[in-house]
C-alpha cells in the first residue's frame, strides 16, 4: 500500500468514525419503548446530555487533542525510517487513534457541545469538582488535573513539545525510531492516565467502555515499545 493510500485510508476511517459515533450515540440516547404488562408501550426517559464542564465532555475534548498528536507523530516517523516494525506500530497507532478521535468528536457534535471550551484548562475535569488525581512519576511531569503548565506546544502531560516534534522531523533511521518510541511511550502514559480518569468519572457507558479499552490497548503497546527500545540499546526518555 502506498503512503498516499495509507493517509487516505486513515482519513477515511476518521471520517467514518464520526458518522458511526453519531449513529451509535444517537441510538443510545433515543428513548426506548417498554411494555407495562397491559400491552401498553411507554417511552422511557432519555439519558441526560453531558454538561459542557462534565468529565464526559472534558475527556472527549482533551483526548481528541491528545490523539491528534499521536497520529501526527506516527505519520512523521513513517517517513523517517524504513524499519518495518516501527512503521507497522506507527500505522496501527495512527489508524486506531484517528478512529477513536472521530468517535470522541462525534459525541461532542451529538451533545451539541464545543470542541474547545473557553476558560477550561486541559484536564481540569479530573481535578476539583470531580476527583483529585495525581500524575506524579510520569517522566518528570507532575501535577494534578489543573497543575500541569502547558509549554512549547505541550498542552497536557505526555504530549511532545514543538521542539521535540522538530527533532523527530529532522531525525532519520535509528535516531528517529528511538525518539519516536520515547515520545510515544510518554504520550501513552499520559493517555492512560486520562483514560483511567474517564473510566472512573465519566457517566456515558459507551465512553467509559472506550476509555477502558484505551487503557488496555495502550498498556500493551507500552510493553511492545519497551522491548523495541531495548532492542535498539535505548530506554524511555529521562
Amino acid at each position: 500500500m502506498t503512503a498516499v493510500k495509507r493517509v487516505r485510508r486513515v482519513e477515511w476511517v476518521a471520517g467514518s468514525a464520526v458518522v458511526l459515533a453519531l449513529l451509535f450515540a444517537g441510538a443510545a440516547t433515543v428513548a426506548s419503548a417498554r411494555d407495562d404488562g397491559n400491552g401498553t408501550d411507554h417511552v422511557a426517559t432519555a439519558p441526560r446530555t453531558p454538561a459542557v464542564d462534565s468529565a464526559d465532555a472534558g475527556f472527549a475534548r482533551d483526548m481528541a487533542v491528545h490523539h491528534q498528536q499521536a497520529v501526527e507523530m506516527s505519520f512523521i516517523v513513517r517517513d523517517r525510517t524504513q524499519d518495518e516494525e516501527v512503521r507497522r506500530l506507527a500505522y496501527d497507532i495512527a489508524n486506531t487513534q484517528a478512529n477513536q478521535r472521530g468517535m470522541l468528536l462525534g459525541w461532542l457534535d451529538l451533545w451539541e457541545l464545543p470542541k474547545a471550551a473557553a476558560g477550561q484548562e486541559p484536564m481540569g475535569w479530573m481535578a476539583a469538582g470531580h476527583e483529585g488525581h495525581s500524575m506524579e512519576g510520569m517522566d518528570g511531569m507532575a501535577g494534578t488535573g489543573t497543575g500541569y503548565r502547558p509549554h512549547d506546544g505541550s498542552l497536557m502531560p505526555g504530549m511532545a513539545t514543538r521542539t521535540e516534534l522538530g527533532r523527530l522531523r529532522s531525525a532519520k533511521g535509528r535516531e528517529a525510531e528511538v525518539l519516536y518510541l520515547r515520545l510515544m511511550t510518554a504520550h501513552h502514559k499520559g493517555g492512560i492516565d486520562m483514560a483511567r480518569g474517564c473510566a472512573r468519572l465519566c457517566t456515558v457507558k459507551a465512553e467509559k467502555r472506550l476509555a477502558r479499552g484505551m487503557v488496555e490497548a495502550q498498556q500493551s503497546e507500552l510493553d511492545a515499545m519497551a522491548h523495541m527500545l531495548a532492542a535498539r540499546g535505548a530506554g524511555p526518555r529521562s
